[in-house]
């Protein structure tokens, strides 16, 4: 007996020595991957137990932990049932005087907060699909996001009605988009308010067929991703998505006792599924706040025992930025979940406010592929473990950067990219991994997808993106293809700012691109701009027109006037050449320019401003 023991032990003890020498990350991804089964597991057992949408999941909570807080914004604490007999009221108004049926969408235009939630949950239990709008685009994308989804009714925050231009209301109306203001006072009879309604209906349920899902496919949400070109585009969230994105945040190991802080905008995919949705599956507290403030941040984690939290690249940035304390360290944070952190900063930020459990994600919103990096890789965005083909099928191809193109073989075939290499990343649609595609969009969903890459009839969807993957199946983001850079955490579509600054009297061709900025993550936007013959540029009306017609994070920050725009051999825009070169104006001849706020107008860049901007002296 003690020889077999001996034996069985010395076995074990050469197993985890030979899977530490040649699988280092044997055990985690082990670890993950029947995460991700279980997670897989238990969207099947709500289906079979009725619950088949985040409202169904929303209501069972509240029926387990009635008393528990769900939200706390500005001091103030709304339990799981305050939130949903708010939201019962909601749904009781639109019964009694929205004149919608149950399939209609409803556009939702409102800050974070928890009204946002209460109108969200009340028009999900009426069975309507929802769709966020970003509240920092104009009137002109707004018109363009409302016509695209078919939205029957909008609904305006409080907070966002001195955006909204008259004759945009207007507009909606004559198109019979009814509208509905979170305020008590209406410019219009034809305008509804919201607030004095919800006072005159019960806080009882609606009748449960009104939100019933019959298929998890159906649609439960469209939100705007600006894509690769173009207006913004409606993507398909279909409430199996939303389950399963409901518990991404139990995949990183959170528990009921955690106690979450949003503070990324509500209309966003992460805040809205991945923050929300994940309380709302573990059972946990939001603290939920209305904008991001560097300066509060480590209070507010103080304050409410905050233990985890979700985040931009941009976010832990200026959390690095902000003047070092001695009480940095002290908090409960154990868990941030998020992409876009360089890794300088994931860096600095560990050796500052201690060793916090970093997971960073790649997603897209209208795909169904993410990699999450749950060995906490300084840099990775994810992992292809030995156990991935299991989750997903993907591919990195061999892609032309110059010609914005993937590399074909004789046959017609794609190719893979090689290791430590970028590639174009595509994920095999199937049934399991379907592509819902873009409302009202047959063209644009169809572009996303490519068709016998491999072999005949096969199809994977085009994210877009380059990554690389090293020898260990880390990956790593490269960059974006095609016609969209990221800033301030929000994707910037190139042809639309284009079509913008296009309208300008004076300019007859213009080339819109994102440029590295020193410490700055993502790319801020540049243009080059040819001018119409007997024109000059005009920084001040430029900087006007742009203040009006643009959101601040679209708004490119250096103009550079060029002779002939250059263009690449099938007649597209030359981007990454110009892209390179930067705004140097020690490196271009020709004339730049710096979006200068305090004089308003786009002012010379010289040396002097240059080397102020890649200093940091002046901040974009």
């Amino acid at each position: 007996l003690c020889t077999w023991f001996l034996t069985i032990a010395g076995g074990i003890a050469v197993l985890c020595v030979s899977l530490k020498i040649f699988l280092p990350y044997f055990w985690e991804d082990l670890i993950y991957f029947l995460r991700r089964k279980r997670s897989k597991a238990t969207v099947k057992k709500w289906t079979k137990n009725g619950i088949r949408s985040l409202i169904d999941l929303f209501v069972n909570t509240v029926d387990k932990k009635p008393h528990k807080p769900f939200l706390i914004y500005e001091g103030t604490v709304y339990t799981y049932r305050d939130v949903d007999r708010r939201s019962n009221r909601v749904a009781q108004a639109f019964l009694h005087y929205g004149n919608l049926k149950k399939g209609d969408t409803v556009a939702l235009l409102m800050g974070s907060g928890p009204d946002f939630i209460h109108v969200w949950f009340g028009l999900a239990k009426l069975g309507f699909v929802v769709a966020f709008l970003n509240t920092s685009i104009h009137s002109r994308s707004l018109l363009h996001c409302i016509n695209t989804c078919a939205a029957k009714a909008l609904v305006i925050g409080e907070d966002c009605l001195e955006l909204i231009e008259k004759e945009f209301i207007l507009n909606l109306l004559e198109n019979n988009v009814a509208v509905w203001l979170m305020s008590t006072s209406s410019p219009s009879q034809r305008v509804h308010t919201l607030p004095d309604k919800l006072d005159k209906v019960s806080d009882n349920p609606v009748p449960f067929h009104l939100r019933a899902v019959t298929d998890t496919r159906n649609t439960a949400l469209h939100i705007f991703t600006s894509g690769s070109t173009g207006f913004p585009k409606a993507a398909i969230i279909t409430h199996l998505r939303t389950l399963a994105a409901s518990l991404v945040f139990a995949q990183c190991g959170a528990i009921s006792q955690d106690i979450m802080y949003v503070s990324l905008p509500l209309y966003h995919i992460s805040a809205s599924l991945l923050g929300i949705g994940g309380c709302i599956q573990l059972g946990t507290t939001c603290v939920l706040k209305k904008k991001f403030s560097a300066s509060q941040f480590w209070n507010d984690c103080r304050k409410y025992n905050v233990t985890m939290f979700l985040y931009i690249g941009e976010l832990c940035r200026y959390l690095c930025n902000q003047p070092c304390k001695e009480e940095d360290r002290v908090h409960e944070v154990r868990i941030a979940l998020g992409n876009g952190i360089r890794p300088s900063v994931w860096k600095e930020f560990l050796m500052r406010f201690g060793p916090i459990k970093i997971f960073e994600f790649y997603g897209s919103t209208e795909g169904s592929l993410s990699f999450l990096n749950y060995s906490n890789k300084i840099g990775a965005v994810g992992r292809a473990g030995i156990f991935s083909k299991f989750l997903h099928s993907f591919e990195l191809l061999k892609y032309d950067i110059w010609k914005q193109e993937v590399i074909k073989d004789e046959n017609g075939r794609c190719k893979k990219a090689p290791i430590g290499k970028p590639g174009l990343l595509v994920l095999q649609v199937t049934e399991d991994m379907p592509f819902s595609g873009y409302v009202g969009n047959k063209e644009a969903s169809e572009k996303k997808l490519l068709r016998n890459v491999f072999v005949e009839g096969d199809v994977y969807l085009d994210t877009g993106d380059l990554l690389e993957m090293d020898e260990d199946g880390f990956l790593y983001f490269t960059a974006r293809v095609g016609d969209t850079f990221r800033w301030k955490g929000e994707n910037v579509a190139t042809l639309e700012v284009a079509e913008i600054i296009g309208m300008m009297d004076f300019v007859q061709e213009v080339n819109v691109y994102g440029v590295s900025v020193k410490d700055y993550e993502g790319k801020t936007g540049m243009a080059a701009i040819v001018l119409k013959r007997y024109h000059t540029f005009n920084g001040e009306r430029l900087y006007k027109h742009v203040e009006d017609f643009l959101p601040s994070y679209a708004k490119p920050r250096f103009v550079r006037i060029m002779d002939v725009m250059q263009i690449t051999t099938t007649f597209k825009h030359q981007k990454m050449q110009l892209a390179n070169e930067g705004f140097n104006p020690e490196i271009i001849s020709e004339p730049l320019y710096f979006m200068y706020e305090p004089a308003r107008s786009y002012i010379p860049l010289t040396r002097e401003i240059y080397q102020k901007v890649v200093s940091g002296e002046i901040r974009l």
